[in-house]
């Protein structure tokens, strides 16, 4: 690389480029050398001088003047304060302050929300942002980023749309519901759903569905902030009919039922089954909601995965409003959708809280493709990202460890010991918590066998400062890479990046 590198795409620092306007390492330290003499301090460069260099024009011309000058002052004051410390006592010449300003440039210009390589085993994982759309509904959003879209005009009359109805009719079509809403997460739906349907009156709940997910959210919580009042029935780990008809009253608004998605009760337990539950809330005119979370809308168990229960069926066997998320086992975008009922839907869509919850165009023209992808299932599995991950070949995986095995073992050297293994990846996102897919992928050691302690975190700190950051998970005093996630045209460019990493390894020693 050049003194200044000033190309418009390139703006993630250089792994082996000290933190920009630091000081240049020398072998004396601040606490014992003396300040440098003002005839030094006066041989540092104006700002003028800088910035009229070729290096900072070709800067400016890229960043803007505004920012190189800002960068070029902040060189300057952080080598001024090495100087009068004492911690340096040579002023470099114009081209490395010049280069030190571009990486300070650099990492100002770097973004924030990057892409990473998921190798955690957890495929929808909510810290890495769960699901992968697939390529039409990236080329949809693309597409409404550029051009005006109607969001809500009605091309047939002419008149002022409802931007629900995007969507509203694959909804119903996919999940056999009368009608749809759309809002920006599951939570949101949930909270919607309550705070329509039962302000101040009584929602039952049984003891054992009372959940709470990532981010602190819990039902008893989201029921409050709704307005609505918490009606507990049942035990941890029994609940029955009865329970649920003890509870009925005239101050009850909804039963409900919500899907334990990110844990499960095994043993001595019962519950109160859909299909035995929407009798008696028909019988008392009550309606019966579903928080469903990960709400798929087809049987995984045609595609060699665990079952979960689809959209569909919960309102078949008698629900009246299925809540779900876009994000999960749907494979779309972030979303919460509400299902149902078209009275029930009709009232949620006017309660106030519907527009300070409503989705913008990118999330409608992400969702619709994906939808669409679902009314031909037999196309699913190559189609939708999500289920592809999900039922990978476990063959593929075992080739891509077996060809980054010894690349990576080069890289790390004698001290660390690769092995490609088998292991297990889960779905994530509260999806199927239980269980667990064969996966294959590679576990890094210490050579010597020891536990890997400072060794391991170390190394996977080196991961995450790679262009790219690689995610893995330290487990059973290993650092585990689960290769699941890792397609094929994504392999070529994680392996380029494991020259850097040994760089970075040099530089950690």
């Amino acid at each position: 690389m050049s003194k200044v590198d000033t190309r418009v795409g390139d703006v993630a620092p250089m792994p082996v480029t000290a933190a920009a306007g630091a000081a240049t390492t020398t072998t004396t330290t601040a606490a014992t050398a003396a300040p440098a003499p003002a005839s030094t301090l006066a041989h540092l460069p104006s700002v003028e001088r800088l910035m009229s260099g070729q290096a900072c024009r070709k800067l400016s011309e890229v960043y803007g003047r505004t920012q190189t000058l800002a960068a070029v002052r902040a060189v300057l004051e952080a080598l001024r304060g090495a100087l009068r410390s004492g911690a340096q006592s040579v002023v470099p010449d114009d081209p490395t302050l010049a280069e030190r300003a571009c990486s300070l440039l650099q990492e100002r210009a770097r973004p924030r929300l990057r892409s990473v390589f998921n190798l955690t085993g957890t495929v929808l994982h909510t810290n890495l942002g769960r699901a992968l759309l697939p390529e039409q509904a990236v080329r949809a959003v693309v597409d409404v980023l550029t051009r005006p879209v109607n969001l809500e005009f009605d091309l047939a009359s002419g008149a002022r749309g409802d931007r629900d109805d995007l969507v509203g009719e694959l909804l119903c079509e996919l999940t056999g519901a009368q009608a749809a809403t759309v809002v920006n997460n599951n939570a949101a739906a949930v909270l919607l759903m309550l705070a329509a349907l039962a302000p101040r009156r009584e929602v039952i709940v049984s003891r054992g569905e009372l959940v709470e997910i990532g981010g602190a959210f819990r039902i008893p919580d989201i029921m409050s902030r709704a307005g609505a009042k918490l009606r507990e029935v049942g035990t941890t780990n029994r609940t029955h009919l009865r329970d649920y008809e003890e509870a009925l009253g005239s101050r009850t608004a909804l039963l409900m039922k919500v899907h334990t998605s990110n844990y499960a009760i095994q043993g001595f337990t019962h519950s109160v089954e859909i299909e035995q539950l929407a009798p008696l809330a028909r019988e008392h005119g009550v309606p019966l909601a579903v928080d469903l979370g990960s709400g798929t809308l087809v049987d995984l168990g045609d595609y060699g995965l665990p079952r979960e229960a689809t959209v569909r069926d919960t309102l078949a066997a008698g629900a009246d409003l299925v809540t779900f998320s876009g994000d999960k086992l749907l494979g779309g975008p972030q979303a919460g959708l509400i299902v149902g009922r078209a009275d029930l839907i009709a009232k949620i869509k006017k309660h106030p809280l519907k527009r300070a919850l409503r989705v913008g165009k990118l999330t409608l023209a992400a969702l619709e493709p994906v939808l669409q992808l679902y009314r031909a299932p037999e196309l699913l599995r190559e189609r939708l990202t999500t289920l592809r991950l999900l039922t990978r070949p476990i063959a593929e995986m075992q080739a891509a460890a077996a060809r980054l095995q010894a690349p990576l073992q080069q890289v790390l050297g004698s001290d660390y010991a690769v092995e490609s293994v088998a292991m297990f990846s889960q779905i994530g996102s509260g999806a199927l918590p239980i269980d667990q897919l064969p996966s294959a992928g590679l576990v890094v050691r210490r050579a010597d066998g020891k536990p890997g302690g400072r060794m391991l975190s170390r190394l996977e700190a080196m991961l995450r400062a790679l262009p790219r950051p690689v995610i893995g998970r330290i487990a059973d005093n290993a650092l585990q890479l689960d290769l699941r996630c890792l397609e094929a045209d994504e392999e070529a460019e994680f392996a380029a990046q494991l020259a850097q990493l040994g760089q970075l390894s040099k530089l950690s020693q």
